[in-house]
């Protein structure tokens, strides 16, 4: 009577569960790139479900063979086997054996019937028993595969096959399918990631039952238990990406955490995937070049990586610090909608899931040159216009502390020489910075802050002089975008974005995110082709050269700048074609020096220079066309203005010969910025002075300002040269006459005090117009002078009583040292100077 009643009660147990719920499972959302190529999912059980005729009959075989040999017999439960798993439970005296069927396990996995008890076994049939009555062995099997767990945190059939072997289900061959049935007994344990030898074992076993059954001949059997399994990564099957993690964040801001997880949407992105992983293998690869180089001192990431598998295998991942190897960063736009196309936030996502593509915030360095140089051109100015390039009171700077000389910021070389004056199209291509902070003064500061927040530049940019040279942190994502504008003839598309449209299975659309591109206007069409123009010479013949000599950049109508900051503790590169725009970082996540010489065209140039030969050949580039107001003007090189048949200079040739060689070139320019005037340095009234002078004599402008009237500034701190140095830059170009020594001095005034050796520097501003060329130029000092003590002017210095005074010395000729001890000199004179951001 008990037992009656006991299987009464179970069999009214088992009508109430809703059969319906078998086909709701937690379903994984696909992530598509733009080409329709699945690349990730979102999930909180990685599951991708399949009808039973995408799911390959080799599989369905291999599971029955392995899992239940009498399923298309029974009806829900073998009752042999029962029996004989009865008998073994009861002499062993608790639950050991199962034998379970097929449904009968869909039955457990779909209402968690998970306890190990003889009620709950009883129950399990019964319920077994209703599916059987409700629904086909085709339906039950297509539940079951699309339900089961596989192993590695992969639910069914599709995901199994994806995450192991990357490919579908109903691509998988024998050996494969073997391979998912026989792990179903004790998936973990028997994962191909875990034990690939107990692996073999398992899938070897389930083809011989299949050959036994007669489900496969022996010649079939044969070859598949000779077949070697390619088995995947399993860090890319869980889709842990810095590009998956930023889609899953879009997404769930799109349609809300539960529908995003939960209901296997199909999520189109603008993601190329082809393009994705050569910017991934990139930077792995050439980061890891630059760990072996000799000057590297920092961890590795090999070093790193094995100390973090040592604490994910000892389960004290508490215990493990962030890693502190060298960093590396992409971001690949569509010039005409935004749509990011590649983006690497980082070098490994398990270790770190801080994205730098996005979020990080670290000076651009030089690469922000070319938007000085935008903003100056939209003043009126052009690529023909003459600068400066000389030294610079730091004072004016605010780069690496408030005073000295700006000697430590000379070009992107490590043989630096100021070479005077020169046209602004040289200085961006050579990434002059002395003058390019004279260029930006004269456009403003104002001016060049406002270009760039119309570029798309976000983050806050500092009011100084300094930013002209990327002092300021923005992120490279602020960097791509900004950079469009030159490939687009002056406009930007709104903002950067990666999700396209959200589907459900059948094609019906949750979410568009398909936008009318917003076009941005930043500059004018001719500012930004000038621009333009001279990073292609960058390219070509600048400091990106590499890209062509080195590196193996494709002939191809492109255009890039070089970024360094300062003390080396940032790299970068930024350029595009026609199509497409990429900016490259590298750098450690606490800023500091990566190694004296790691200038952008060695460390991010190479990255950049991949990812463009790949994206070239997806999305050919076209020659960007010149505006029609912009024409072809021929001009001396020697002042910026319109070239004469005087224009030419005497060189030496090798054998020592004197030839003439012509100094003009071709240039561009509208109307209003191009100059009027005729060559004033190669003209025949200055010739003559020339000849009749010599050029060291003729005149000079006189300073537009009395300096004696100007009140002296205190020096409150050392003088900036050399020791931080990182270009080497401040080297004396002229060899010193000796000058005579006064006859009052003294010997002790003789004594040269060599921690403060007083340096002057020019600040005045040499940078000319088209039309208005400025024949002002910094005069070469002939003596060199030392400092000794004089009594401080009280009343224009004011002291604070109890502070001590501060020594002012005055200037008086000494000998100076031979030319080759001079840097020598200048080199045990320096101090350390101080940097603003520490």
């Amino acid at each position: 009577m008990f037992i009656s009643s006991l299987i009464a009660d179970l069999k009214a147990q088992a009508t109430t569960f809703d059969l319906t719920k078998l086909e709701q499972m937690e379903s994984a959302s696909v992530i598509l790139d733009r080409n329709g190529k699945i690349f990730g999912q979102i999930y909180v059980e990685n599951r991708q479900t399949v009808p039973y005729e995408q799911l390959p009959p080799d599989l369905v075989n291999a599971v029955v063979a392995v899992e239940d040999a009498k399923f298309y017999q029974h009806h829900g439960y073998d009752l042999l086997g029962i029996i004989r798993a009865a008998l073994k439970n009861l002499t062993a005296g608790h639950v050991r054996q199962g034998a379970s069927t097929i449904t009968q396990q869909l039955a457990r996995n779909s209402f968690s019937l998970k306890e190990r008890t003889f009620r709950r076994k009883l129950l399990e049939i019964f319920l077994a028993r209703r599916i059987e009555d409700q629904f086909g062995k085709q339906k039950i099997m297509e539940l079951y595969l699309n339900r089961i767990y596989f192993g590695g945190g992969l639910y069914g059939a599709e995901a199994a096959a994806r995450g192991y072997f990357a490919k579908s289900a109903r691509e998988m061959s024998l050996a494969e399918c073997a391979t998912l049935a026989g792990l179903i007994k004790s998936p973990n344990r028997l994962s191909p990631w875990t034990d690939r030898d107990n692996s073999r074992e398992v899938r070897d076993f389930a083809l011989d039952r299949m050959r036994d059954l007669g489900f496969i001949s022996r010649e079939r059997c044969a070859a598949a238990r000779a077949e070697q399994i390619a088995i995947g990564s399993r860090q890319n099957a869980q889709g842990q990406t810095y590009a998956v993690d930023y889609i899953r964040q879009q997404v769930i801001a799109a349609v809300g955490w539960d529908r995003a997880m939960n209901e296997g949407f199909r999520i189109h992105t603008t993601i190329d995937v082809d393009l994705q992983k050569v910017a991934e293998d990139s930077v792995r690869a050439h980061l890891e070049s630059v760990e072996r180089r000799p000057e590297y001192n920092h961890e590795t990431y090999s070093t790193y990586a094995a100390s973090f598998r040592k604490a994910k295998a000892n389960g004290r991942m508490s215990d493990q610090p962030a890693p502190e190897y060298l960093q590396g960063a992409v971001i690949g736009l569509d010039n005409a909608t935004g749509d990011i196309l590649v983006l690497v936030g980082g070098r490994d996502f398990e270790h770190n899931q801080y994205n730098r593509a996005l979020q990080a915030r670290r000076p651009a360095g030089t690469a922000m040159l070319p938007f000085v140089y935008a903003a100056v051109f939209e003043k009126g100015m052009y690529p023909g216009s003459l600068v400066e390039d000389s030294p610079l009171d730091n004072r004016a700077v605010m780069i690496g502390g408030t005073t000295g000389i700006l000697g430590e910021w000379g070009p992107e070389s490590a043989d630096n020489r100021y070479e005077g004056a020169m046209t602004a199209r040289q200085a961006l291509t050579k990434s002059k910075n002395g003058a390019t902070i004279r260029l930006g003064m004269d456009a403003g500061v104002d001016a060049v802050l406002q270009l760039c927040s119309a570029a798309g530049v976000r983050s806050p940019l500092r009011p100084y002089p300094a930013t002209f040279l990327g002092s300021s942190e923005i992120t490279l994502a602020e960097l791509a975008l900004a950079y469009t504008i030159f490939p687009n003839g002056g406009w930007r598309p709104n903002t950067p974005h990666i999700l396209d449209r959200i589907e459900e299975k059948d094609g019906t659309l949750v979410w568009d995110g398909k936008q009318q591109t917003i076009r941005k206007i930043v500059t004018k069409p001719e500012t930004a082709f000038e621009v333009h123009s001279c990073l292609v010479d960058a390219l070509q013949s600048g400091t990106g050269k590499a890209a062509f000599t080195q590196f193996g950049l494709k002939k191809m109508p492109a255009a890039g700048k070089t970024g360094t900051a300062y003390d080396f503790t940032d790299a970068l590169f930024a350029g595009y074609d026609s199509n497409f725009t990429c900016a490259v970082w590298a750098g450690f996540d606490k800023p500091q020096k990566i190694y004296r010489g790691a200038f952008g065209r060695e460390l991010a140039l190479p990255i950049w220079v991949d990812i463009m030969n790949a994206a070239a050949e997806s999305y050919p580039p076209r020659e960007i066309k010149q505006p029609a107001n912009l024409k072809q003007i021929e001009i001396c090189s020697r002042s910026g203005l319109l070239a004469t048949d005087k224009c030419y200079e005497t060189v030496s040739t090798a054998t020592g010969d004197s030839v003439q060689r012509r100094t003009t070139y071709t240039e561009i320019a509208t109307p209003s910025q191009a100059p009027t005037e005729l060559c004033n340095v190669h003209s025949e009234p200055r010739a003559r002075l020339a000849r009749e002078f010599g050029s060291d004599d003729l005149p000079r402008a006189a300073l537009a300002v009395d300096l004696s009237q100007v009140t002296p500034i205190v020096i409150k701190s050392s003088t900036l040269l050399a020791d931080k140095d990182p270009y080497n830059s401040l080297k004396p170009t002229l060899k010193p006459e000796p000058a005579p020594q006064p006859a009052t001095e003294t010997a002790d005034d003789q004594k040269t005090d060599g921690a403060s050796v007083a340096t002057e520097a020019k600040t005045a501003s040499n940078t000319t117009n088209g039309s208005r060329p400025s024949t002002q130029t910094s005069e070469s000092t002939s003596e060199i002078r030392k400092a000794i003590p004089v009594e401080p002017i009280r009343k224009a210095i004011p002291v604070a009583p109890q502070e001590k005074p501060v020594e002012i010395r005055r200037a008086i000729p000494v000998k100076p040292p031979d030319q080759e001890d001079q840097d020598e000199t200048l080199l045990r004179s320096a101090v350390p100077p101080r940097n603003l951001d520490e």
